[in-house]
């Protein structure tokens, strides 16, 4: 590994998000305690006691998953690295094809969300907040990079070059 020019890690934080993923395991809950703790069969053909157990536990550690997902940007000299470990494969952007640096304002919804995009006008890794560096490459594509700390990222990626 080189040395780190810059170094960041940024949660996910979209509560909306975390509200709607957490309905499956709060509703498979619910049936647990319907099924298993009061006695009461939900349906006709009920799924079997062992089996509602291990799908609700199955469902909370994907919840968890995912609501501890991190975005980690890396600069080193010659590339800059993002990924969402465990989740995705790291994104590499070579310093060196990087035409221009810019640090923007953004709106999420203007790039598809939040995470990693592929849109019309280009790529995006975005964590949170509404600050990013913008990167033109050398063939007029753009990158957007979210990050929480735009300005020493976008220093770090020209030091980088």
């Amino acid at each position: 590994m080189g040395q780190h020019l810059f170094h960041e890690q940024q949660k996910f934080q979209q509560w909306r998000s975390r509200i709607f993923t957490a309905i499956p395991p709060l509703s498979m809950l619910a049936l647990v305690i319907w099924q298993v703790m009061l006695g009461h069969q939900w349906g006709s053909k009920p799924m079997s006691n062992t089996g509602l157990v291990l799908l609700t536990i199955f469902l909370w550690l994907i919840y968890y998953r995912l609501v501890t997902l991190k975005l980690v940007t890396d600069v080193q000299p010659g590339e800059v690295r993002v990924s969402i470990p465990g989740l995705w494969r790291t994104s590499r952007i070579s310093a060196a094809g990087v035409r221009s640096v810019e640090v923007v304002s953004y709106r999420p919804l203007d790039w598809g969300g939040y995470g990693m995009r592929q849109t019309k006008r280009g790529r995006a890794y975005i964590a949170s907040g509404n600050e990013a560096v913008r990167l033109t490459m050398a063939d007029g594509k753009i990158v957007l990079l979210g990050s929480q700390r735009a300005s020493d990222l976008a220093g770090a990626i020209r030091a980088a070059q």
